[in-house]
Protein backbone atom coordinates (compact mmCIF):
# COMPACT_ATOMS: atom_id res chain seq x y z
CA UNK A 1 0.00 0.00 0.00
CA UNK A 2 3.09 2.45 -0.65
CA UNK A 3 0.88 4.50 -2.29
CA UNK A 4 -2.94 4.17 -3.23
CA UNK A 5 -3.66 5.26 -6.77
CA UNK A 6 -6.28 5.77 -9.33
CA UNK A 7 -6.34 1.92 -9.65
CA UNK A 8 -8.50 1.75 -6.37
CA UNK A 9 -10.23 4.48 -6.85
CA UNK A 10 -11.52 3.35 -10.22
CA UNK A 11 -11.95 0.24 -8.95
CA UNK A 12 -14.28 0.86 -6.02
CA UNK A 13 -16.12 3.11 -8.56
CA UNK A 14 -17.09 0.59 -10.76
CA UNK A 15 -17.84 -2.08 -8.14
CA UNK A 16 -20.36 0.15 -6.50
CA UNK A 17 -22.66 -0.39 -9.78
CA UNK A 18 -22.04 -4.57 -9.08
CA UNK A 19 -23.11 -4.23 -5.32
CA UNK A 20 -26.49 -3.89 -5.77
CA UNK A 21 -28.23 -7.62 -5.01
CA UNK A 22 -28.83 -9.65 -8.25
CA UNK A 23 -27.02 -7.17 -10.47
CA UNK A 24 -26.42 -7.96 -14.03
CA UNK A 25 -22.88 -9.19 -15.27
CA UNK A 26 -21.37 -5.79 -16.79
CA UNK A 27 -18.05 -5.50 -18.89
CA UNK A 28 -15.47 -3.31 -17.85
CA UNK A 29 -15.82 -1.46 -21.08
CA UNK A 30 -19.29 -0.35 -20.09
CA UNK A 31 -18.06 0.22 -16.27
CA UNK A 32 -15.62 2.30 -17.44
CA UNK A 33 -17.26 4.40 -19.67
CA UNK A 34 -20.06 4.89 -17.48
CA UNK A 35 -17.50 6.31 -14.84
CA UNK A 36 -16.21 8.01 -17.52
CA UNK A 37 -12.57 7.16 -17.21
CA UNK A 38 -10.13 4.92 -19.49
CA UNK A 39 -11.99 1.47 -20.36
CA UNK A 40 -8.15 0.08 -20.99
CA UNK A 41 -6.94 0.80 -17.70
CA UNK A 42 -10.12 -0.33 -15.79
CA UNK A 43 -9.71 -3.33 -18.31
CA UNK A 44 -6.27 -3.80 -16.65
CA UNK A 45 -7.81 -3.94 -13.20
CA UNK A 46 -10.96 -6.01 -13.45
CA UNK A 47 -8.44 -9.54 -13.59
CA UNK A 48 -6.59 -8.24 -10.51
CA UNK A 49 -10.07 -8.38 -9.07
CA UNK A 50 -11.16 -11.78 -10.44
CA UNK A 51 -7.74 -13.46 -9.38
CA UNK A 52 -8.45 -12.00 -5.78
CA UNK A 53 -12.03 -13.83 -5.75
CA UNK A 54 -13.88 -10.07 -5.52
CA UNK A 55 -15.45 -10.49 -9.08
CA UNK A 56 -16.05 -13.41 -11.57
CA UNK A 57 -16.32 -13.54 -14.87
CA UNK A 58 -18.08 -14.55 -17.66
CA UNK A 59 -17.54 -15.00 -21.31
CA UNK A 60 -19.97 -14.32 -24.43
CA UNK A 61 -21.95 -11.95 -25.87
CA UNK A 62 -23.67 -11.83 -22.61
CA UNK A 63 -20.74 -12.24 -20.30
CA UNK A 64 -18.85 -9.55 -18.41
CA UNK A 65 -18.55 -9.04 -14.51
CA UNK A 66 -20.42 -10.16 -11.39
CA UNK A 67 -19.21 -9.90 -7.83
CA UNK A 68 -17.85 -13.25 -6.30
CA UNK A 69 -19.70 -12.86 -3.47
CA UNK A 70 -22.10 -10.38 -1.46
CA UNK A 71 -20.95 -7.09 -1.30
CA UNK A 72 -21.30 -6.75 2.41
CA UNK A 73 -17.92 -9.29 2.41
CA UNK A 74 -15.97 -7.73 0.62
CA UNK A 75 -14.27 -5.11 2.30
CA UNK A 76 -12.17 -2.07 1.28
CA UNK A 77 -9.49 -3.53 2.31
CA UNK A 78 -9.82 -7.09 -0.15
CA UNK A 79 -9.88 -4.18 -2.96
CA UNK A 80 -7.03 -2.39 -1.99
CA UNK A 81 -4.65 -5.32 -1.69
CA UNK A 82 -5.90 -7.08 -4.61
CA UNK A 83 -5.23 -4.18 -7.00
CA UNK A 84 -2.21 -2.73 -5.07
CA UNK A 85 -0.71 -5.50 -3.84
CA UNK A 86 0.30 -6.43 -0.14
CA UNK A 87 3.24 -3.64 -0.16
CA UNK A 88 4.19 -1.79 2.69
CA UNK A 89 2.74 1.59 3.29
CA UNK A 90 6.33 3.09 3.87
CA UNK A 91 9.96 1.16 3.22
CA UNK A 92 13.10 2.30 5.93
CA UNK A 93 15.59 2.67 4.44
CA UNK A 94 17.64 2.65 7.62
CA UNK A 95 19.37 5.81 7.00
CA UNK A 96 19.88 6.51 10.82
CA UNK A 97 22.87 4.97 10.64
CA UNK A 98 24.49 6.77 7.76
CA UNK A 99 24.91 10.30 9.58
CA UNK A 100 28.09 11.58 8.32
CA UNK A 101 29.52 12.13 11.71
CA UNK A 102 29.97 8.79 12.02
CA UNK A 103 32.48 8.30 9.64
CA UNK A 104 30.82 4.93 8.54
CA UNK A 105 31.44 3.29 11.74
CA UNK A 106 27.62 3.64 13.15
CA UNK A 107 27.71 3.51 17.07
CA UNK A 108 24.94 0.91 17.87
CA UNK A 109 22.58 3.00 20.14
CA UNK A 110 21.83 4.58 16.51
CA UNK A 111 20.64 1.39 15.19
CA UNK A 112 19.36 -0.88 17.73
CA UNK A 113 15.74 -1.22 17.86
CA UNK A 114 13.16 -0.28 15.45
CA UNK A 115 13.96 3.15 13.70
CA UNK A 116 11.60 5.38 15.77
CA UNK A 117 9.90 7.01 12.05
CA UNK A 118 9.51 3.59 11.04
CA UNK A 119 7.82 2.48 14.09
CA UNK A 120 4.90 4.94 13.43
CA UNK A 121 4.41 4.40 10.31
CA UNK A 122 3.89 0.47 10.81
CA UNK A 123 1.51 2.17 13.42
CA UNK A 124 -0.11 4.32 10.86
CA UNK A 125 -0.71 1.45 8.51
CA UNK A 126 -2.33 -0.65 10.89
CA UNK A 127 -4.90 1.74 11.98
CA UNK A 128 -5.46 2.77 7.93
CA UNK A 129 -5.60 -1.29 7.04
CA UNK A 130 -8.21 -1.72 10.11
CA UNK A 131 -10.24 1.36 8.90
CA UNK A 132 -10.28 -0.46 4.92
CA UNK A 133 -10.93 -4.21 6.70
CA UNK A 134 -13.65 -2.64 8.79
CA UNK A 135 -15.67 -0.64 5.41
CA UNK A 136 -17.19 -2.88 3.13
CA UNK A 137 -18.26 -2.74 -0.64
CA UNK A 138 -22.02 -3.07 0.64
CA UNK A 139 -20.82 0.28 3.45
CA UNK A 140 -20.24 2.14 0.23
CA UNK A 141 -22.72 1.36 -1.87
CA UNK A 142 -25.23 2.35 0.88
CA UNK A 143 -23.58 5.49 1.53
CA UNK A 144 -23.58 6.52 -2.31
CA UNK A 145 -27.33 5.00 -2.60
CA UNK A 146 -28.45 7.88 0.01
CA UNK A 147 -26.77 10.94 -1.92
CA UNK A 148 -27.62 9.81 -4.83
CA UNK A 149 -31.14 10.91 -6.57
CA UNK A 150 -34.10 8.48 -6.14
CA UNK A 151 -34.04 6.70 -9.78
CA UNK A 152 -30.18 6.44 -10.58
CA UNK A 153 -29.53 2.91 -9.94
CA UNK A 154 -32.46 2.13 -12.21
CA UNK A 155 -31.39 4.72 -14.65
CA UNK A 156 -27.87 2.55 -14.72
CA UNK A 157 -29.35 -0.42 -14.85
CA UNK A 158 -31.03 0.72 -18.32
CA UNK A 159 -28.07 2.10 -19.76
CA UNK A 160 -25.90 -1.18 -18.77
CA UNK A 161 -28.79 -3.13 -20.14
CA UNK A 162 -28.91 -0.88 -23.88
CA UNK A 163 -25.22 -1.14 -24.02
CA UNK A 164 -25.76 -4.93 -23.58
CA UNK A 165 -28.64 -4.79 -26.30
CA UNK A 166 -26.11 -3.49 -28.36
CA UNK A 167 -23.84 -5.75 -28.39
CA UNK A 168 -25.80 -8.24 -28.97
CA UNK A 169 -27.43 -6.78 -32.28
CA UNK A 170 -24.11 -5.86 -33.12
CA UNK A 171 -23.19 -9.39 -32.66
CA UNK A 172 -25.77 -10.56 -35.43
CA UNK A 173 -25.33 -8.09 -37.57
CA UNK A 174 -28.14 -5.99 -36.81
CA UNK A 175 -26.50 -2.54 -35.70
CA UNK A 176 -22.70 -1.18 -35.76
CA UNK A 177 -22.02 -1.66 -31.77
CA UNK A 178 -22.81 0.20 -28.40
CA UNK A 179 -23.73 3.56 -28.55
CA UNK A 180 -20.53 5.68 -28.55
CA UNK A 181 -19.20 7.65 -25.37
CA UNK A 182 -21.39 10.42 -25.04
CA UNK A 183 -24.85 9.13 -26.81
CA UNK A 184 -27.99 9.91 -25.54
CA UNK A 185 -27.87 6.18 -24.41
CA UNK A 186 -25.53 7.34 -21.57
CA UNK A 187 -27.22 8.53 -17.79
CA UNK A 188 -28.69 11.83 -17.88
CA UNK A 189 -26.95 12.27 -14.61
CA UNK A 190 -22.53 12.62 -13.54
CA UNK A 191 -21.11 9.56 -11.73
CA UNK A 192 -22.26 9.15 -8.21
CA UNK A 193 -19.84 10.09 -5.36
Amino acid sequence: MAHLGSSVEYGLHCLLWLAEPAAAAASSRDLAELQGVSPSFVAKIFPRLEKAGIVSASAGIHGGYRLARPAARISVLDVVDAIEGLKPLFECREIRGRCALFDGKAPAWSTQGICSIHAVMLRAEQRMRAELAATSLADLASTVARKAPAGLNGEVRLWLGDRLDARVKARAGDSPGPPPAGSSARPRRRRAP
